[in-house]
């Protein structure tokens, strides 16, 4: 199975018996969206509602941070999704939060997942059809093979600083990586950590919400002076837009780690430096 499906890929998988669908849309306070009240009304048949919000590690202060391990299997466990099973995330988030999804899947060795191109939005666009009748799944084992795969924590981040073994990407709005722009979340200090390079995570996109691919995909990296040759860590506000660029760089054939406190957590500790600028 590809990293990436097509609508048409999926409406002929449906009935599969080993295909299973999440919508993982999240969306920030300030949009005002109910992520589960909207896949109730309306998600692809037999989809399930995998909440990032609450599959986290909810007693950090750190937000969206990943889960311990045994959360991450009972919750999986409880929607379904687990070993012998094909995963196919979605969503209908501006955030494109199906890739934090991929990236949380990943940490925990699970690979046989693949992201629907163009979400939610696409397969409405095209006519598909729609449910909005509560799935209640079978309850599936999953084992959690590795821990923390594809992911950065403060330390690393902190000793990148001297050795600059790798790029920093930020995939937040120019006006947050400058600091122009305050944070959505109290008590952060607005800028981004030194030496990092802004790479907008909407710049992933075609105007219809598919993937670029390819070449047009490479030039999205080079265009932002990014090499993909050498080391990269993915950052953002909470580890959720920095899995875009991580799963851009995947359809390239690169893997690329997740600073998973990204800058909420950097730019909160009184003990990091922070640039402002472009």
């Amino acid at each position: 199975m590809d990293a990436l499906v097509t609508t048409q890929w999926l409406a002929d998988e449906l009935d599969a018996r080993d295909l299973r669908i999440a919508d993982c849309s999240w969306f920030l306070p300030n949009e005002q969206r109910d992520a589960a009240a909207e896949h109730a009304l309306a998600h692809i048949p037999g989809a399930v509602f995998l909440d990032l919000a609450e599959i986290a590690d909810t007693a950090s202060d750190v937000p969206m941070m990943l889960p311990p391990p045994e959360k991450f299997a009972s919750r999986m466990a409880r929607l379904g999704l687990g070993d012998g099973t094909r995963i196919i995330l979605y969503d209908d988030s501006p955030l494109r939060t199906a890739a934090r999804a991929w990236a949380m899947l990943r940490s925990f060795g699970v690979t046989d997942v693949a992201l629907l191109d163009g979400g939610l939005a696409k397969w409405r666009a095209e006519g598909r059809p729609l449910a909005s009748e509560p799935r209640t799944p079978k309850p599936r084992h999953i084992t959690a093979r590795t821990q923390g795969a594809g992911i950065r924590d403060l330390a690393y981040m902190k000793a990148n600083l001297t050795t600059a073994t790798d790029q920093i990407v930020d995939a937040r709005s120019p006006s947050r990586f400058a600091g122009t722009e305050p944070e959505p979340r109290p008590d952060i200090v607005p800028g981004h950590i030194p030496g990092a390079s802004n790479l907008p995570y909407a710049r992933f996109f075609h105007p219809d919400g598919t993937w670029k691919r390819d070449a047009d995909l490479s030039a999205v990296f080079t265009d932002a002076g990014i090499d993909l040759d050498r080391p990269i860590v993915a950052t953002c506000g909470s580890g959720v837009t920095a899995s875009v660029i991580a799963f851009a760089a995947h359809l390239l054939g690169r893997e690329v780690p997740v600073y998973d406190g990204s800058w909420s957590e950097w730019g909160a500790d009184p003990t990091t430096p922070k640039e402002t600028g472009a």
